[in-house]
């Protein structure tokens, strides 16, 4: 029994890998450049909804007559990690908010409050298109907030939406696959479970390869327009100093888990394939994310940069992410 519990303990430790902690250093991001935005002409608060940014401040200020595009993080981040993200966007003059939620609680708890707060916004919005993208653990909260069996809240047929996903663990997390694994369950007396739920919270049943929430993902909802599944290919990934040095490795979801024939038989679903890391596809203060505005801009989730603006582009990549950034 005394192995058993080494051998759990371990496996605990190894769970932890199913997230990326936050790079260290980051200033605090407070503020967007709005400048290029659609003048705001509505003013709300959501729950769940804020600026992108760590200022703590909620208000959505928006124009109700142009669309809007949601991000939603994964664990161990926040709003603030992606005011990058939504500051390339309002560069390009499109709005942003982002959706935070307890990284802790059920993936199911989650999209229902993502599902509510998309509800709300699309009641205040006269164009009712809605762009949803969630990286990482956002990823699989998103696409459920958008799934028929959770999108019962999102009143009204003029709604449209598209989803987004990057590096989401569709097939289930490699490192929680005791946690699903009936015999570890009956050899461990019961202990799997709390163990389990101790290191990740209520989600511990919902991220493993054979739980419900993975195996039966559910359709998308009718108003789902369309769907860019965006995989990672993390292998030999790392996060690097300024210098160059290799902090850590970047690889924290292999293909496999990234996969799911359920998803990706979507007949909605484009699947497009990155090399690059789990952090660095998304940027943060040494890394810009050219890979994935690429990818973005190819599908017209992103607008396309104007010749004459390429240069200031490249200058705000380099102020937000680092000199390494374009």
């Amino acid at each position: 029994m005394r192995n058993f519990a080494a051998v759990m303990a371990i496996a605990a430790l190894g769970f932890m890998t199913g997230c990326a902690t936050p790079p260290p250093g980051e200033p605090p991001l407070m503020t967007i450049d709005s400048s290029r935005l659609p003048p705001a002409n509505i003013s709300l608060t959501i729950p769940g909804l804020s600026q992108c940014t760590d200022s703590g401040d909620h208000t959505l200020k928006l124009n109700a007559q142009q669309p809007v595009t949601v991000l939603v993080h994964g664990c161990f981040s926040s709003a603030g990690r992606y005011r990058g993200m939504a500051q390339v966007l309002a560069f390009h003059g499109q709005q942003t908010v982002c959706f935070s939620y307890n990284d802790r609680d059920s993936l199911v708890v989650s999209a229902g409050q993502l599902d509510t707060a998309l509800n709300q916004l699309s009641q205040k919005l006269d164009n009712k298109h809605i762009t949803v993208m969630g990286h990482s653990q956002g990823a699989l909260i998103a696409r459920k907030a958008m799934s028929v069996s959770k999108s019962a809240a999102i009143e009204g047929g003029d709604v449209t939406m598209r989803l987004v996903t990057v590096s989401g663990p569709f097939g289930g997390i490699a490192a929680a696959r005791h946690c699903g694994n009936p015999l570890w369950r009956t050899l461990s007396l019961g202990l799997v479970a709390p163990i389990c739920q101790i290191v990740t919270g209520d989600k511990w049943s919902e991220i493993t390869y054979t739980s419900p929430f993975i195996v039966e993902p559910g359709a998308l909802d009718p108003r789902v327009k369309d769907f860019l599944k965006i995989v990672t290919d993390e292998g030999g990934s790392c996060r690097r100093m300024s210098n160059g040095a290799c902090v850590e490795s970047d690889a924290i979801f292999s293909l496999a888990e990234q996969r799911n024939p359920a998803v990706d038989r979507d007949p909605l679903v484009n699947i497009v394939e990155v090399k690059a890391g789990h952090v660095e596809i998304v940027g943060n203060n040494r890394t810009g994310p050219v890979k994935l505005i690429t990818v973005l801009q190819e599908h017209g989730v992103i607008k396309p940069t104007e010749p004459d603006r390429r240069e200031k582009f490249g200058q705000l990549l380099t102020r937000l992410f680092g000199e390494a950034a374009q």
